[in-house]
């Protein structure tokens, strides 16, 4: 970093707080512009295909399927270039196998988009160990999306029995973790998943609170409904789209202890729009039923808005 490069960097750190060295440094993606080549398939709604060490929703009474399969899969099915597989889908993060699923994506000429992971630990515990230990995970995952080809990952915050989310640590935290993931080109993301841990406001303040350019949010365009507030839901993923680079979750419904709420497609990709965002959507259908359907349902409504 140069002269001039370190005092536009402090002046920034005196109005907004502490800014990390890599801050001068922006991530730079190519994203596609055409509405097909701009859509991706999460794992996720298919987990109970997944027979792998970490995946408690397995269901023995379907077949297995492999994430060196779900490329192919994919590619097949749906006629979208892009995939996002889910942390607990991999069967180890050694590098043998993650060549493997490298191999597997590049032969099926998909590309990974994002790499939502678990990392088992909080980055908000009060206990600094833990908070390490989360940060460390974090940046395995890093590795893994250097490893595969991924430009992202999706951190998700997980709770501490009996703590409050805490922004400032939280914040510290990721800061951290988006300074390792810039060292590497690979963007930090955070969704609006846990309505407790993950509260799209609170996302908000955690980000502007790191003030990094290389932490993210990921929107999804349902979870906020989970509340059972129709305009908080908008509300939240409108501000989440205001702090959105290169991912986001589809989905035209969520399901949460037997109860099925629902979201507008069209006026979500709107706010998407009206946010200007430019970078990728991931179909994560959720619902009663069987995957396969529901996320072609996603993928035709998706092309729809976005040739709109």
């Amino acid at each position: 970093m140069n002269r001039r490069q370190f005092l536009g960097t402090a002046l920034v750190a005196g109005v907004a707080g502490p800014v990390s060295l890599f801050a001068a440094n922006e991530p730079h993606i190519d994203f596609p512009t055409d509405p097909r080549a701009r859509l991706g398939v999460s794992s996720y709604p298919f987990r109970m295909f997944f027979d792998t060490p970490h995946n408690r929703e397995r269901d023995k009474t379907k077949p297995a399927m492999t994430l060196l399969q779900f490329p192919a899969m994919v590619r097949d099915k749906f006629n979208v270039p892009n995939i996002e597989p889910w942390s607990p889908h991999f069967v180890s993060l050694e590098p043998v196998y993650l060549k493997q699923v490298r191999e597997a994506v590049d032969k099926a000429g998909m590309h990974v988009i994002d790499i939502p992971c678990e990392l088992r630990a909080s980055v908000y515990d009060p206990d600094a160990a833990k908070r390490k230990t989360a940060i460390d995970s974090a940046k395995k995952w890093v590795d893994t999306a250097v490893a595969i080809g991924s430009p992202s990952i999706r951190v998700h915050i997980e709770g501490v029995h009996g703590v409050q989310p805490n922004v400032g640590r939280t914040a510290e935290s990721l800061r951290a973790v988006a300074d390792y993931g810039a060292e590497k080109n690979v963007v930090i993301n955070l969704e609006n998943d846990d309505l407790q841990t993950e509260d799209a406001f609170f996302l908000v303040k955690v980000i502007e609170t790191a003030h990094h350019p290389y932490l993210h949010a990921l929107p999804d365009f349902c979870n906020s409904m989970m509340k059972g507030d129709e305009k908080y839901n908008y509300d939240a993923v409108t501000a989440m789209f205001r702090h959105a680079y290169c991912i986001s979750h589809v989905k035209d419904s969520e399901v949460d202890e037997g109860k099925v709420f629902r979201v507008d497609v069209g006026r979500t990709f709107a706010i998407a729009k009206q946010a200007g965002y430019k970078g990728y959507f991931s179909m994560e259908w959720e619902g009663p039923t069987e995957p396969y359907a529901g996320t072609q349902a996603l993928i035709d409504a998706s092309i729809k808005y976005l040739s709109a």
